[in-house]
């Protein structure tokens, strides 16, 4: 199962998380990283993250109570008993710059009062290295969110690969004219 190499507060992230009750749904979204064996080839770029994606995402469907929102909203919320809500950003299969629109969801929904605190999941940078071009990592994380809100109840956490494994499948794009 993939580790969890960083993990950093933003805001009173933790004291929100526990004074809400929030605490499990947190554990929640740490435990989709640990379902599945996390195996790349390590050369620079040669897996793909659709795979990973789909693996992370059904951890958060085994949990069960997360309600997912395929577009333009944030990927996964919960809410416990006592309504508070988690949100969360998983960003693996993305290009870098798309953090960017994943905090401002996050900074959106915190804003408004539809969530009480946001999660975001990367790659941490030695892994990022060996997926896709452009793939997001936790050191692009940490840049977006102290830009754009550090003023927020927001936790970056980054996972690391299990080892060394065949390459992961990527996805056929831009064919053009053949």
């Amino acid at each position: 199962m993939p580790k969890i190499t960083n993990v950093v507060d933003y805001d009173g992230f933790s004291e929100r998380v526990s004074r809400l009750g929030l605490q499990p749904l947190v554990l929640e979204a740490e435990a989709a990283l640990h379902r599945f064996q996390l195996l790349l080839h390590e050369e620079k770029h040669a897996n793909g993250t659709k795979d990973l994606r789909v693996e992370i995402d059904g951890g958060f469907d085994s949990a069960g109570g997360w309600s997912k929102l395929t577009v333009g909203g944030i990927d996964w919320k919960k809410s416990n008993a006592n309504g508070g809500t988690i949100g969360v950003e998983v960003q693996v299969s993305g290009r870098s710059d798309l953090l960017a629109v994943d905090v401002l969801h996050l900074k959106t929904e915190i804003s408004s009062g539809h969530i009480d605190a946001g999660v975001i999941i990367v790659p941490d940078d030695a892994t990022s290295k060996f997926l896709t071009d452009r793939t997001p990592n936790f050191r692009t994380a940490k840049k977006h969110v102290e830009l754009h809100a550090s003023d927020l109840p927001i936790r970056i956490i980054a996972f690391q690969h299990d080892g060394v494994g065949p390459k992961l499948k990527k996805m056929r794009t831009n064919l053009g004219k053949l």
